[in-house]
């Protein structure tokens, strides 16, 4: 006698990467909007089962492109509008181990860089990189400052972040490029 098979287990929370957003519900028939953050939109679900925040796992029986980034999916057991649109907004993760290996030296995941320290040219501790995005015009490094307050923004260029050893975990920029929050002026009737 077969024992049943185990329910994929969510991975623990630093191996999980978030390949996906789920949307708007798309028609009546449980298809929903997802937008991919794998470089092929389509290849969301070749990299193992996809999880939930809550660590429920979802299977894609059915997927076509939308635009863009955008797909239009259907979840195994989820059969209607109602089912789809309770799951909108949140993302879907799966386990890092399951992406290949990175073929270049020079090659990595954003998920790599994540918690890596980062320092200035002399070495001194600026914060540790808590994000990457990009809004369209490139990457931004999101930092956790050492003395802690609001995150640092820096754009992820050769010239802003000129030392990038992973496997080293280093990570080394020019403080001159770092935005943070705007600071009111010293003197506000001076501006005025």
């Amino acid at each position: 006698m077969k024992k049943p098979k185990a329910p994929p287990a969510i991975p623990p929370p630093e191996r999980r990467l978030v390949v996906a957003t789920i949307g708007a519900p798309h028609g009546v028939r449980g298809e929903c909007r997802v937008k991919s953050h794998t470089a092929d939109p389509l290849a969301i679900g070749d990299y193992g089962p996809l999880f939930l925040p809550d660590g429920r796992a979802l299977e894609i029986i059915d997927g076509r492109p939308l635009k863009d980034d955008m797909l239009v999916v259907r979840f195994k057991g989820l059969a209607d509008r109602d089912a789809v649109k309770a799951l909108t907004g949140q993302n879907l993760v799966i386990d890092r181990d399951n992406l290949p290996d990175t073929e270049e030296e020079d090659e990595f995941y954003h998920a790599d860089l994540l918690g890596l320290p980062v320092t200035d040219g002399e070495g001194n501790a600026i914060g540790t990189i808590l994000e990457i995005h990009n809004h369209g015009a490139g990457d931004l490094l999101v930092i956790r400052p050492v003395a802690g307050g609001a995150t640092l923004l820096l754009p992820f260029t050769k010239i802003a972040v000129p030392v990038l050893d992973v496997p080293g975990r280093r990570v080394v920029i020019d403080p001159a490029f770092l935005a943070g929050p705007e600071k009111p002026p010293d003197n506000p009737e001076q501006d005025a």
